[in-house]
């Protein structure tokens, strides 16, 4: 099948809004927000005021207005921001936890060898992407390296650990032969090795689609994470959450900020955010119906 639709000027994008029963108090604002959003963008936040129109139509249900769909894609906005936010501080951390373990257990380089890694041909490609981030890399400490040492040809691992995507680091943590390695690397955040690799996982993908300015209202993920069996507290928190959409990612973050920031108020702002915008229903993102009387929800006053 062919695509033939034409393109549609912002005034006919009004228009047709309006035929379909949407509400536009300032038009002048609603043109602004189509100019410098775009109309494809802002129309995964307005599905959800969609109701049953004739075949090959759309219509809104009575009362929608630009302002409340508008309300949703800023809440979606400052989501994505704190969400950054948490992941930069773990993932950070993480890094650190890996390089640390790994120099200490294996020296410098140790990660180099392919003898410490469950799947060599994983193992091979991580290098082979490793080396070719380091040709792009313009970093002062780069440079560094190359100018006055010819081997190793790659850097030691606290070198490798800021240079690597958090998509490798995930890799490389999940790919260490020894339960051992990925347990000392685990330990520090007070979860089990297998939670935390599914998390570093899942975690990659949440950041890959937040730095594309992805929505993560209402979004159904296809990277998932396995629920932690401890500590008790998240299981508990998760229970009865849907498992591909975002509370559990946001009940994991808080848990790992209490270990890498504790004294940063994350959670609280996450809760002051989802209060602010009655547009923005926590079962969209997979919240349970009493996620406000749990404890992990709970903000200190």
């Amino acid at each position: 099948m062919k695509f033939t639709k034409p393109a549609t000027s912002i005034t006919d994008q009004l228009a047709l809004l309006r035929r379909r029963g949407m509400v536009i108090d300032d038009e002048p604002a609603a043109r602004h927000y189509l100019q410098h959003i775009s109309y494809y963008r802002l129309r995964a936040y307005w599905l959800t005021y969609e109701a049953p129109a004739a075949v090959g139509d759309h219509a809104f249900r009575p009362g929608t207005r630009f302002e409340d769909v508008l309300a949703l894609y800023v809440f979606d906005r400052q989501l994505r921001l704190l969400v950054m936010d948490a992941i930069e501080r773990v993932e950070v951390a993480l890094r650190a936890g890996w390089a640390h373990h790994m120099a200490m257990t294996y020296g410098s380089h140790g990660y180099l060898d392919p003898a410490h890694h469950d799947s060599v041909a994983n193992h091979a490609n991580g290098l082979d992407d490793l080396a070719k981030e380091i040709r792009r890399s313009n970093d002062t400490f780069v440079h560094h390296y190359r100018r006055k040492y010819t081997d190793p040809d790659l850097p030691p691992v606290w070198m490798a650990a800021e240079i690597i995507s958090f998509g490798q680091l995930s890799m490389w943590i999940g790919n260490l032969k020894l339960r051992a390695d990925r347990q000392a690397i685990s330990k520090p955040f007070g979860l089990d090795e297998k939670a935390l690799v599914s998390f570093a996982h899942h975690m990659s993908y949440v950041r890959n689609i937040c730095a594309h300015h992805g929505r993560l209202w209402n979004k159904r993920f296809t990277v998932t994470m396995a629920v932690p069996k401890f500590p008790a507290k998240l299981p508990i928190a998760m229970r009865g959450a849907h498992d591909r959409m975002l509370h559990n990612t946001l009940v994991m973050l808080d848990h790992l900020l209490g270990v890498v920031a504790p004294d940063s108020g994350w959670r609280g702002r996450l809760v002051a955010l989802i209060d602010g915008c009655p547009q923005a229903d926590p079962a969209a993102m997979g919240f349970p119906a009493d996620w406000r009387a749990r404890a992990a929800w709970r903000v200190a006053t």
